[in-house]
């Protein structure tokens, strides 16, 4: 497993365990849940935020939070 900080750009993970009580309650209700997709679109210049597609919505956050959230890759997404 990997997180979405570990992520290149353009690669797209399942996201399968996190600690809730780590992840912003915004995130949550955005749908930052197990079995759902993300793909990361962009990282930052200074590596800080990382800019993802979250269920059709553009967000960014904060690389602290991305290394808590664990994905398992799709076999399609590009390396």
């Amino acid at each position: 497993m990997v997180s979405i900080a570990e992520l290149k750009e353009g690669q797209i993970g399942i996201i399968k365990k996190f600690d809730p009580e780590v992840i912003p309650t915004k995130l949550l209700e955005l749908g930052c849940l197990p079995g759902n997709e993300v793909q990361l679109m962009q990282i930052a210049p200074l590596k800080d935020p990382l800019h993802i597609n979250l269920n059709g919505s553009q967000i960014a956050i904060r690389k602290v939070v991305a290394e808590k959230i664990e994905l398992e890759l799709k076999e399609d997404s590009p390396n």
